[in-house]
């Protein structure tokens, strides 16, 4: 059955080489679309996915870890009496302006974190050390920013919020999902650069770790309880939370979300399409297998392995033209995703698709006159 279908499906090479061209476009345009939701996925909570808190707390009616408003550093020592905590950390996220050595200004995500516990801190360092923000007026900014920021080289000296401050750390592949950049360095130096909104007794967040073998959610309610109006969310929360402001409540992440649906939708009608084709175009075949005594069952097993057979070639293909699509997008603005779980749920989609699309044309192969095969 399976070498039947083979030759078969290369009989005609032109028409093999048009239903690959149909299925590889439409693979690359749903790897496309969805590499880039999850991409948008990623970037929107990224800072919150890798803090390793437990707890965050801020003041009530947060709307995303993006819009905070100060609180009192006071409520640290509140959150530390709460029974399974290991520790209870300031940490700022704030928007601030960084001068070009143009002269223009700049906005950028001020981030702020305890040098001790490192929790929001930076990951990924590609040169310097995290241990370097221990000095005055230091920061770390990624990669990705280093043109947009005017940076050139480590120890540069910069401006941020009028103040000075010296570059001694890059990091790579952390993206911001607005058009201003994270820029790491420690509490303390986030606060001079966030005077303008924040007063030396204030933090706009407490990250809270919990002691080993502690229930989080008991956690949250025993700190619940003990800070009254104060928001307390697990790491999850505050992670889904600001995920569905950016990707579902601007719009940003919808837009893209319906373009990935729509390249299924018409991924999903080319392959159809395709596959129907190509069917079609071997009916005679079919009609001299069923004229030789061959039953529906077997015309309807090689139809299926042609199908399956043409998603697999596809899919190589495919993945030939995505993988360094992706690749190439990397160190852009709009890097697009292609995990591994995406490689291989392509490839079932690609396999049935291509079944899905040949049951249609299943019905017309199977009602055929064996008869027509003699009238020529």
């Amino acid at each position: 059955m399976v070498t039947l279908a083979w030759k078969n499906l290369i009989h005609d090479k032109v028409r093999l080489v048009v239903t690959l061209v149909g299925i590889v476009f439409a693979l690359v345009l749903i790897l496309v679309q969805f590499g880039l939701f999850l991409s948008f996925m990623d970037t929107s909570a990224n800072i919150v996915e890798r803090s390793g808190a437990s707890l965050w707390i801020s003041a009530p009616q947060l709307p995303y870890v993006n819009g905070a408003s100060p609180i009192q550093e006071s409520k640290r020592w509140k959150a530390m009496e709460v029974p399974g905590v290991e520790r209870v950390d300031r940490y700022i996220l704030a928007w601030v302006p960084w001068k070009l050595p143009s002269g223009a200004i700049e906005n950028v995500q001020i981030t702020g974190f305890s040098l001790e516990s490192r929790l929001g801190g930076p990951w990924n360092l590609t040169a310097g050390n995290v241990e370097d923000l221990r000095g005055e007026d230091t920061v770390i900014v990624d990669e990705l920013y280093k043109e947009k920021l005017g940076v050139t080289h480590l120890g540069q000296t910069v401006e941020i919020s009028n103040h000075r401050a010296r570059v001694v750390g890059f990091t790579r592949g952390i993206r911001s999902f607005t058009t201003a950049p994270f820029v790491f360095c420690s509490f303390k130096n986030a606060q001079n650069y966030a005077g303008g909104v924040l007063k030396e007794n204030q933090t706009m967040f407490l990250l809270v770790r919990a002691a080993a073998g502690v229930d989080i959610e008991q956690l949250k309610a025993a700190m619940k309880a003990k800070l009254g109006d104060f928001d307390v969310l697990s790491n999850a929360e505050m992670h889904k939370r600001t995920q569905i402001y950016w990707v579902f409540q601007t719009g940003a992440g919808i837009t893209t979300l319906l373009g990935a649906i729509l390249g299924l939708i018409v991924g999903i009608v080319v392959v159809a399409q395709t596959i129907y084709a190509a069917t079609v175009d071997h009916i005679r075949e079919f009609g001299t297998l069923k004229a030789m005594g061959a039953t529906n069952s077997r015309i309807y097993q090689v139809i299926l392995a042609q199908a399956a057979m043409s998603g697999i070639f596809g899919y190589i293909l495919a993945m030939a033209i995505a993988a360094p699509i992706s690749q190439s997008s990397q160190n852009g603005n709009a890097p697009i995703a292609l995990p591994p779980e995406v490689a291989a749920g392509t490839l079932a989609l690609a396999i049935a698709m291509c079944a899905g699309a040949s049951i249609i044309s299943i019905r017309k192969a199977t009602r055929i006159d064996p008869a027509m095969v003699f009238r020529g």
